[in-house]
């Protein structure tokens, strides 16, 4: 029978042995399972600037981890291969449990890691696997930090915050039509963001990609949405994935935003120049 994945605003409804538009959720028997659960593709220690965050133990270092899949379709995705090719980033993946994760974290701490980063592709669409190892990374007295697009449920959120100590969350444009050209929603990921900054530490950022949400106007708004206590990262696009051809964003542009933003933000970073 068809079973309703609530993980994020889509609520893909699938038939038994189908995947949702994330490509790491499946129903099995008419239960929605976290089908990417501790299928690693990608891991690197990275210096907690990289996540980005800026204001969050500066200067540390953090084991970041990935597995594939993503509930939005980004065509600027910077880490396409892992998030967008499931079929085959699924293959080769490699399998560590949560337990696995927390050990090997704490084997870095002589090199200053902090904890664990949950990063590369969308986290939040395998929570399960996010949660499980964030509690254990906790016990280990290190830190969790989630990368995320925003784009999931509050409902999924509160399963991981009372293990999370940062967030870095993308907050791609503030326009409507500009989130659905995306597959996304902008009212899941404002929600999300007011929720979560009240419980652990938060950074936004947002990447200018020329013609699409490089509006003066649009910056501003956004900026005044997040108000003074939310640190955001405005960054620049570079060519890639279904956007290879176009031009990267001019310098000038990102600077004149960021400083439209700091009129109404405390901290504003610049990335990618």
């Amino acid at each position: 029978m068809r079973t309703i994945c609530k993980t994020c605003m889509h609520h893909c409804s699938l038939e038994p042995g189908q995947s949702g538009i994330c490509g790491a959720r499946k129903n099995e028997n008419g239960i929605i399972v976290c089908a990417n659960y501790g299928r690693i593709t990608a891991l690197a220690l990275d210096p907690i600037e990289k996540k980005p965050l800026r204001m969050f133990y500066p200067g540390s270092m953090i084991l970041s981890v990935g597995s594939y899949g993503c509930n939005l379709k980004c065509p600027f995705c910077q880490n396409y291969e892992i998030s967008m090719e499931y079929g085959s980033r699924a293959e080769r993946a490699v399998f560590l449990s949560p337990g696995q994760l927390a050990d090997k974290a704490a084997e870095y701490r002589h090199a200053g890691n902090i904890g664990v980063a949950f990063t590369y592709n969308e986290p939040l669409v395998g929570w399960e696997y996010v949660r499980d190892t964030a509690k254990l990374v906790k016990e280990a007295g290190m830190k969790n930090v989630i990368v995320t697009n925003g784009t999931a449920s509050l409902e999924a959120l509160e399963e991981i915050l009372p293990f999370t100590d940062a967030m870095n969350i993308d907050l791609k444009g503030f326009r409507n039509d500009y989130y659905r050209r995306l597959g996304g929603d902008l009212d899941t990921v404002l929600a999300l963001i007011r929720r979560a900054a009240q419980s652990c530490h938060v950074e936004l950022t947002t990447l200018i990609v020329p013609g699409e949400n490089d509006d003066p106007a649009q910056m501003e708004e956004l900026a005044k949405w997040a108000g003074p206590d939310l640190p955001l990262h405005v960054t620049r696009f570079f060519p890639r994935y279904q956007m290879a051809e176009k031009d990267a964003t001019d310098v000038q542009m990102v600077y004149r935003l960021a400083n439209i933003a700091g009129k109404y933000v405390k901290h504003v970073f610049v990335g990618n120049c």
